[in-house]
């Protein structure tokens, strides 16, 4: 019997600038674990609320000095699940889950994100291997590759005439991407 030829896995770097869609935020800094089963957003003021007809739905806030943004984007979402999460230090957590899309390498990827307290953490978010699995090899010697390819991707975009710009949330400054 023969085995299936499985498409070439891209190469991420330990960190890496991502957008994700569903939620307005672009070029946000993640931090790529391997360690971690799910992926976790920073956020905070988790609230579970009823809705008029009954159903739940939970609302939470994103800071946006955490993303290099101003203000704080709040949110509310009606599919979610709670679920029990080990966290960095052992402990078993009760977490809320989403599910949002994430943009690597210029592909749209569903995943679930636990929402998280990362205050005090460098990145708000942190991809885990259940986002990582069948689809990326991490080296952890490279930063920013599917950050670097969008910018390549995006200045060979650009019409001669104009002046290509690098795709950037406001108010955020990144340096030139290096070979």
């Amino acid at each position: 019997m023969k085995k299936k030829a499985s498409k070439p896995l891209l190469t991420l770097g330990r960190t890496d600038i991502v957008d994700l869609p569903d939620l307005g935020l672009h070029n946000v800094d993640v931090k790529i674990d391997t360690g971690a089963y799910t992926s976790s957003i920073h956020c905070s003021r988790i609230k579970v609320v009823q809705e008029a007809d009954g159903s739940q739905a939970i609302t939470f806030t994103i800071p946006g000095s955490k993303l290099h943004e101003k203000g704080v984007h709040h949110f509310k979402v009606k599919e979610f699940e709670q679920r029990s999460i080990r966290s960095s230090n052992g402990h078993l957590q009760k977490r809320f889950i989403i599910h949002s899309h994430i943009v690597l390498f210029g592909k749209r990827i569903q995943t679930e994100f636990s929402l998280a307290d990362r205050s005090r953490m460098k990145y708000p978010i942190l991809l885990g291997r259940q986002l990582l699995n069948k689809r990326f090899l991490v080296d952890v010697s490279k930063t920013n590759l599917s950050y670097k390819e969008k910018n390549r991707y995006e200045h060979s975009c650009s019409l001669p005439q104009f002046q290509p710009v690098l795709y950037q949330a406001p108010g955020r400054s990144r340096p030139a991407a290096r070979a």
